[in-house]
């Protein structure tokens, strides 16, 4: 039999979810703030060069830090939540002989 999970409790997943959104919210800061840095420091060392090379670089350093946070973001709510510790170990029986 499956345990259950903690996140099939709404009120716990709704919590699960809103520390989720809190934590993706403070990562959009902390991503402008980056991408404008470097891209402050791109203008220092090369001067004007294209402004496809600051796109590129905006989009490029953006998409990584958001897709990235996210990542770390899901694997923060299902380890905080204990979704995580509700598995049905199959080869447990195994490892145990």
């Amino acid at each position: 039999m499956i345990p259950r999970s903690p996140l099939d409790d709404p009120e716990k997943a709704a919590h699960a979810w809103a520390r989720f959104r809190r934590i993706l919210r403070w990562m959009m800061l902390v991503t402008v703030t980056l991408v404008i840095g470097s891209l402050w420091v791109l203008y220092r060392s090369n001067g004007m060069v294209s402004i496809h090379m600051y796109i590129a670089a905006a989009l490029g350093i953006g998409f990584t830090m958001l897709l990235t946070s996210a990542l770390m973001g899901l694997i923060f709510l299902s380890s905080g939540t204990g979704h995580d510790d509700a598995i049905a170990d199959k080869l447990e029986e195994e490892r145990n002989r």
